[in-house]
């Protein structure tokens, strides 16, 4: 930004163009205090700013206004004003030039500044003035203890998100969901001990993915082979040893539920360590497990031309994409599915059906995009089958 604006007027006694009036001005400055002081050598430096000229004719004249910018001190400056006063001629006609003021565009920033200072002032003065009673009021929120909701028949306490969500968390008493909402996790519902599994629990387990979060001592491992011989369990997390839910941090919360094992993972280690329930347990599972995939084929509606679907796959190596009304969305080799199931949008796809083996990797992927059924020629190794996904093989329907 320069320092000064030189404003001046200018009167022609002739018709001319701005052009002719800046080669005036450079032209008849020349060499009058040295080449140093040249308007053209100080607009190379930056010493001076671009020169604008405006102008209009008035019968056989032209009057206008010139600006200079200058970077140039309070004595050069007005050296450089003084040097275009001697300009007397623009072309063949005589012209007299005459400054009109220097302005320090410094203290003009200065004066834009402190109106605009004043202008925040009073509009802040016209807002509302914090209440203190009012932000003791929100601080006393933020650390009020979140309340669970009374959920199901029983009236178990809950998170308010445990219809919402496809996932439930299982624990042990009203003092571990408070601590889950404490920390974000609105999903989890209690038990109230394990004397006897509320039907409401059951009920959910059959329907969502059931994640169970027990106290890290003996108690909680009751309630866990409690909740294993009678509901599905899919995952299993445990606090701390010698540590209960209720009192974990939010990073121990974190790190419990991202430590938590599959149940057959569980149950096998439990085997290998010798415990005389874990068969037991694993084949209450086995049956929970095979009772909730009855259910859900007896609740999903497959379509009458299924059959031929399957049929026409049989040796062709190819999967089939359904769309929720069980319309084709497209026929592609089965090598491809999971990579093409990485690139559609979640709910896209309600159900596979595919000549070839059902793995680990692509119910995982199912899962993700939320594939309700996948059908396939037969199953493979799978270490954990997602709860909400159906898993058929042709041989159901042949």
């Amino acid at each position: 930004m320069s320092k000064y604006l030189i404003r001046a007027r200018i009167h022609v006694d002739g018709t001319v163009e701005k052009h002719d009036i800046i080669g005036a001005l450079f032209g008849q400055t020349e060499g009058l205090f040295g080449e140093q002081f040249d308007l053209k050598v100080l607009q190379d430096k930056g010493r001076v700013g671009r020169i604008i000229v405006n102008t209009k004719v008035q019968g056989s004249k032209t009057v206008g206004e010139i600006q200079i910018p200058s970077n140039l001190d309070r004595v050069e400056t007005a050296l450089l004003a003084a040097m275009i006063e001697s300009v007397d001629r623009v072309g063949p006609y005589d012209a007299k030039l005459e400054v009109v003021e220097i302005v320090d565009l410094r203290i003009e920033k200065i004066k834009k500044i402190m109106d605009r200072a004043v202008e925040i002032l009073k509009k802040w003065s016209k807002e509302k003035s914090p209440d203190l009673k009012e932000i003791i009021q929100d601080i006393q929120e933020l650390l009020k203890l979140p309340e669970p909701i009374s959920y199901g028949k029983e009236e178990l306490p809950a998170g308010p998100d445990v219809d919402k969500s496809d996932t439930i968390i299982i624990v042990e008493g009203r003092a571990d969901v408070i601590n889950l909402l404490r920390y974000g996790i609105k999903n989890a519902i209690a038990i109230g001990g394990a004397r006897k599994i509320p039907e409401t629990v059951r009920e959910l387990s059959k329907k969502k993915k059931t994640i169970v979060f027990v106290d890290g001592d003996h108690v909680g491992e009751l309630i866990l082979k409690e909740l294993l011989k009678n509901i599905k369990v899919d995952l299993i997390a445990s606090a701390p040893p010698g540590k209960e839910v209720e009192e974990l941090t939010g990073k121990e919360i974190e790190e419990a539920l991202n430590k938590a094992v599959d149940y057959k993972t569980y149950l096998e280690n439990l085997v290998k360590e010798g415990s005389k329930d874990a068969q037991q347990l694993l084949q209450a599972q086995e049956k929970a497990r095979g009772e909730v995939e009855e259910t859900r084929r007896e609740e999903i509606a497959l379509p009458a031309g299924i059959v031929e679907d399957i049929k026409s796959l049989l040796g062709t190596l190819e999967a089939i994409l359904y769309d929720s009304n069980w319309g084709k969305i497209k026929r592609i080799p089965t090598r491809d599915l999971v990579d093409e199931l990485s690139k559609l949008p979640e709910n896209n796809v309600n159900a596979v059906v595919f000549d070839g083996i059902v793995t680990q990797r692509l119910l995982d992927k199912a899962a993700e995009k939320n594939v309700k059924i996948v059908v396939g020629a037969k199953v493979g190794k799978i270490t954990f089958k997602p709860p909400e996904i159906l898993v058929l093989t042709f041989s159901e329907f042949m």
